[in-house]
């Protein structure tokens, strides 16, 4: 994978770094560690420009999680409930759970957006949630785009100062993935084992 990366960057440029970041938010596998820091190497040879590489890593970014975000909004609030009622103990969540979930969701949602951009894994999920809560989409952008430019602008740096060596941000970073991943497939069994009805089931939308 990493030989296509930087492939596509190498022959396309910006274009290339904007098409595989947008991969990336709509296919969670791809990393942005892997991207990210091979462009700010390309910058540090003067191939690409800084502001190049920051503004198409984050557009490409923000881009890719609009699909997601309108997933959840037009499949809607009422379906998830409904199903988590037949099949809550696959989706480890009751629809009392999920209810408690987009109150949180709709109080804090911007900040849940913002930092959920920075973690493996979470941040192409969290714009599901987004969109079941209804989250305005002049909100989410600003805090994708916010989360997404900050995170991007990490990787950009090391691998601009790091320079030829910037293949030793993805050995660092790379074990953060399979450890997120790790425990979102820990915290999914353990809520599959303990799972509850909810109170009362939703009617069929």
């Amino acid at each position: 994978m990493t030989d296509w990366i930087i492939g596509t960057i190498t022959e396309l440029g910006y274009l290339g770094i904007f098409l595989v970041m947008l991969a990336e938010s709509l296919f969670p596998p791809i990393p942005s560690e892997l991207i990210i820091p091979f462009a700010g190497y390309a910058a540090a040879n003067g191939d690409l420009s800084l502001f190049g590489v920051l503004a198409t890593a984050t557009l490409g970014a923000v881009i890719g999680m609009l699909p997601w975000y309108f997933a959840g909004r037009i499949f809607g609030l009422t379906r998830v409930q409904w199903l988590a009622d037949r099949f809550g103990r696959f989706m480890a969540m009751n629809s009392d759970e999920i209810d408690i979930a987009v109150a949180w969701f709709k109080r804090y949602g911007p900040i849940i957006v913002l930092f959920g951009r920075l973690v493996p894994l979470i941040r192409t999920l969290i714009s599901i949630p987004a969109g079941l809560s209804r989250m305005p989409l002049p909100l989410f952008l600003l805090a994708s785009t916010a989360g997404a430019l900050i995170w991007n602008t990490f990787l950009t740096m090391a691998g601009f100062l790091l320079h030829e060596h910037y293949h030793v941000i993805e050995v660092v970073l790379d074990p953060l993935s399979y450890i997120v991943l790790g425990l979102v497939v820990l915290l999914y069994l353990f809520r599959v084992i303990t799972w509850k009805p909810a109170r009362a089931e939703r009617e069929q939308p």
